[in-house]
């Protein structure tokens, strides 16, 4: 039985991406800069349309747990593939990088492996379309108690609580995280995900978690008020809260203590995986037992890493990084 410092459950994505100028997105009516769910015949119209294409293992999630293994950590991922080309790609690269993958497989089946076509223009920004397929169909029988019992920390993709059996699976896993002594805790995903299921997370984040990351437009959907009112009152519910800022500090608390991480401003290669990373680099801190700044400077260290070039995982030793920025 293995014993793991961070455990992730999230969406097994695989990212296909290609640049392209905004005439492309115009053209193929893709909405820049934000992120869509497509059907199966639309991915497979965008996928044909792209050139020079590069695959990686994805999923929100699944890029923090990989920014963990690059800083070192032992890890494993809790994701949903298909006995497909990208669903064996998809587990065949996260051994290659370290990280364990639980879950086989499906053989049968009616949805192929998700995959999400990522546009990045010349100004850095993406645009991500993506086919969910079989990755949102995680439920109960895909977390396995051998392994949530044995993590420090677990870390759940907010994405996944947009079904009842994600929902399911969540508990499942919190409680037998829970049992085992360890803390779990959420990414909040997506501002629009927190308002169709806005009761639940407010249960899931007073009565499961011990952490929560979110933006300042995910806080605010969840709590239906200001940044500053919805943060203390998260304070109240959860142990320990994130709040990442377009432009702005990151913003930490555990109970009275708030902590604020200037953020050092630079022009994106390719955004994605930013907020991915930073959770990577705050994890780190958390899992080591830094301070609260010390936690929010990695996290900010590894997200301007990511964004410095193409693709949503690091390139380079991040703890390396770390120690050049004087924070180990």
């Amino acid at each position: 039985m293995t014993s793991y410092q961070v455990v992730g459950i999230g969406n097994a994505v695989v990212d296909v991406i290609a640049q392209c100028d905004d005439s492309f997105l115009a053209h193929m009516g893709i909405e820049k800069g934000i992120m869509q769910l497509i059907e199966r015949e639309r991915a497979e119209t965008l996928y044909a349309a792209m050139k020079e294409r590069t695959q990686a293992p994805g999923g929100s999630v699944g890029n923090t747990i990989a920014g963990l293994g690059n800083l070192g950590l032992q890890t494993a991922f809790i994701g949903r593939v298909r006995d497909d080309a990208l669903g064996r790609f998809y587990e065949t690269a996260l051994h290659g990088e370290g990280t364990d993958f639980p879950n086989v497989p499906v053989e049968e089946g009616e949805l192929p492996s998700s995959r999400s076509m990522i546009f990045v223009t010349p100004d850095g920004e993406r645009s991500m379309n993506t086919y969910l397929g079989i990755s949102a169909e995680v439920s109960t029988e895909d977390v396995s108690l051998d392994v949530v019992e044995n993590t420090a920390i677990l870390f759940l993709e907010g994405y996944l609580f947009d079904k009842d059996h994600g929902k399911a699976a969540f508990l499942k896993a919190a409680q037998g995280c829970h049992r085992g002594g360890g803390k779990a805790g959420i990414a909040l995903s997506d501002p629009f995900c927190v308002e169709r299921h806005r009761g639940d997370f407010r249960r899931l984040v007073a009565e499961q978690m011990d952490y929560v990351i979110g933006n300042e437009h995910e806080w605010q959907s969840l709590y239906q008020t200001d940044l500053d009112s919805a943060l203390k009152q998260a304070a109240l519910e959860c142990e320990l809260v994130v709040c990442t800022r377009s432009g702005s500090d990151v913003v930490v608390m555990r109970g009275d203590e708030r902590v604020e991480v200037p953020v050092k401003r630079v022009v994106p290669v390719d955004a994605t995986g930013a907020g991915d990373q930073f959770a990577a680099g705050f994890l780190y801190g958390y899992a080591m037992g830094q301070s609260l700044e010390t936690a929010g400077r990695m996290g900010c260290i590894a997200a301007a890493e990511v964004i410095g070039h193409y693709g949503a995982r690091p390139e380079v030793d991040v703890k390396k990084l770390f120690a050049e920025h004087g924070v180990i």
